[in-house]
């Protein structure tokens, strides 16, 4: 490891011992130290203990002077309270760093650590030193927009936002404007209109994944209005936005952030927020024809998921447990739909969604960014259409599901989500074919999504990684009025449908459910814009491993 230059190191009082506390540009580390004489000398031998502690500069929350009435506080006891007074008397000045600790779970929480020290010039210097290096890191917001959903979940994203996130935005000296959300797309109006972007350094949503999604469309859409793009054309590029989204989870599920941190944990995204973290994002922009419908960024499920989804919508007055009931119901249907796939499938070297490398922090797959040239998709979608040939895949069949996931969608329920190994930003997304099979086969499906065993294993399940696809259910695969004609005289139809009953379109064609949105057309195609969006988040963390060489070793003393 390549020495660093120490900023600082003293000798300081930590908790009535004596620690060797040095920074540098890159970690803050401590270690006790104790000191023996030696007998019949007047020499002093000091003994390095094995304790030893290192904080990553960039994970320092804040360093503030400490309050006199709140230096002796954490002792207990009359002796340890007569030894608090004598060291409080050789080192009366303190300071007190906030950093991040893991804990269990991918759970972040605020440590707070006081050093005393002999003199306030160098309680000071430690200071002024510390706070130093937390200005040069740049990445870190310093003024966001905060939105606040009152009613989703259990209705406790105002509580959790002022309890939780709040004191700590204050502690790191962050300033927020906070709009409690009124209505429906509240949020999503007023960033596409009315919010004076420039003076923030990101926005913030307090609630559950709608309220993710109102962020994402009002932000996406004032972006490409501002640089004139129409999002409307399906091949159009979009530009990506400059501000980063950061989720406080107040929501039923919470399915992105989950997936990009690891946990719903309220203080642990607060922390990635007040950190800086940056995490790229996927958006896939879904249209019928040149109509724009939604962008999704976690799951488009036709079949299954959209019946569920339709069902449940009319037992709102539910709360969260009718996603129970309709998918029960949904499953005792055991409905099929049939209609043609199209889709474009991704290099080779973005992997493949059953290669089990999952998407973590610092993904290498999600690092390299591909250079999406359109030009070639275009010509490679002409050839395709006039004579068949080309890199586009047509499938007709009849289905039971088709869901496209552009994360693993993991959640408490399915700790491993609909695919395992999808991508964060690697352009692509996991287009997953369930085909016509038994209730029992499909129930097997559907097991394997709560344990380890791989649910692609079965005959009537396929999945490709995709940049593209496309979707037409039978009913809207005729384009002329011949065509149409012959297909009413073939299944008994008069030639004219005077009402949708008659034409019994609900048993021939599914909906779309969009990231829990249910959309107007079946008929949709698919684009996967490449990190449009940047999360303030990292991705889920490995497991920490052990410090393996001393921090002061590492750090050069």
């Amino acid at each position: 490891m390549e020495k660093q230059a120490r900023l600082l190191s003293s000798q300081l009082v930590q908790k009535q011992r004596l620690v060797e506390v040095l920074l540098n540009r890159s970690v803050l580390a401590w270690k006790e130290i104790e000191t023996s004489r030696k007998r019949g000398s007047g020499i002093s031998n000091i003994s390095e203990t094995a304790g030893s502690h290192v904080v990553q500069v960039c994970e320092i929350i804040a360093v503030q002077q400490t309050e006199e009435d709140k230096v002796n506080t954490d002792t207990r006891g009359r002796k340890s309270r007569k030894k608090a007074q004598q060291h409080s008397k050789l080192h009366p000045h303190a300071f007190t760093v906030s950093y991040v600790r893991r804990t269990r779970q991918h759970r972040w929480r605020c440590c707070d650590i006081t050093f005393h020290c002999s003199s306030q010039a160098l309680s000071q210097q430690w200071i002024q030193a510390i706070n130093e290096q937390l200005s040069l890191l740049s990445d870190r917001p310093k003024s966001l927009l905060v939105y606040i959903n009152p009613y989703g979940g259990k209705r406790r994203g105002k509580r959790i936002y002022e309890q939780k996130v709040a004191p700590l935005f204050h502690r790191a000296s962050i300033l927020a404007d906070v709009i409690v959300t009124e209505r429906a797309n509240h949020a999503r109006d007023h960033l596409k209109t009315e919010a004076n972007l420039e003076k923030y350094d990101g926005v913030v949503c307090v609630g559950g994944d709608g309220m993710f999604s109102e962020i994402l469309h009002g932000l996406v859409t004032r972006t490409q209005t501002d640089h004139g793009v129409d999002q409307s054309q399906p091949d159009a590029d979009l530009v990506p936005c400059s501000l980063r989204i950061g989720i406080i989870p107040a929501g039923s599920t919470d399915c992105v952030c989950f997936a990009s941190v690891g946990t719903n944990d309220p203080v642990t995204s607060a922390l990635h927020i007040i950190v800086g973290d940056c995490q790229p994002m996927d958006v896939c922009s879904v249209h019928n024809s040149n109509t724009f419908l939604r962008y999704s960024v976690s799951l488009l499920g036709y079949g299954f998921y959209g019946d569920v989804l339709t069902d449940s919508e009319r037992k709102r007055w539910m709360g969260p447990a009718r996603y129970d009931l309709s998918g029960a119901k949904t499953f005792l249907t055991h409905k099929y739909y049939e209609g043609t796939v199209s889709f474009l499938p991704a290099e080779d070297n973005v992997g493949n969604p059953r290669d089990k490398l999952q998407c973590r922090s610092g993904c290498c797959i999600c690092q390299y960014k591909p250079q999406l040239d359109e030009k070639p998709c275009e010509m490679s979608k002409e050839k395709s259409d006039k004579d068949g040939s080309g890199r586009w895949c047509v499938i007709r069949d009849k289905f039971i599901a088709i869901n496209a996931a552009s994360m693993s969608c993991a959640c408490p329920r399915s700790p491993k989500g609909l695919s395992p190994s999808a991508h964060l930003a690697d352009g692509t997304t996991d287009l997953i074919l369930v085909r016509k099979c038994s209730r029992l086969d499909f129930f097997r499906h559907l097991l394997r999504h709560t344990n380890k065993d791989d649910q692609f294993d079965h005959s009537f399940v396929e999945v490709h990684r995709v940049r593209k696809f496309r979707f037409h259910p039978k009913q809207q695969e005729a384009v002329s009025l011949e065509d149409l004609s012959e297909t009413n005289k073939k299944m008994a139809f008069s030639p004219i449908c005077s009402t949708p009953p008659a034409c019994n379109y609900s048993s021939t064609h599914s909906s779309w459910n969009c990231d829990g949105e249910i959309l107007p057309h079946a008929a949709i195609q698919v684009s996967v814009q490449c990190q449009l969006i940047r999360l303030f988040a990292r991705g889920i963390e490995e497991q920490q491993q052990s410090v393996c060489e001393d921090p002061y070793t590492l750090a050069a003393l």
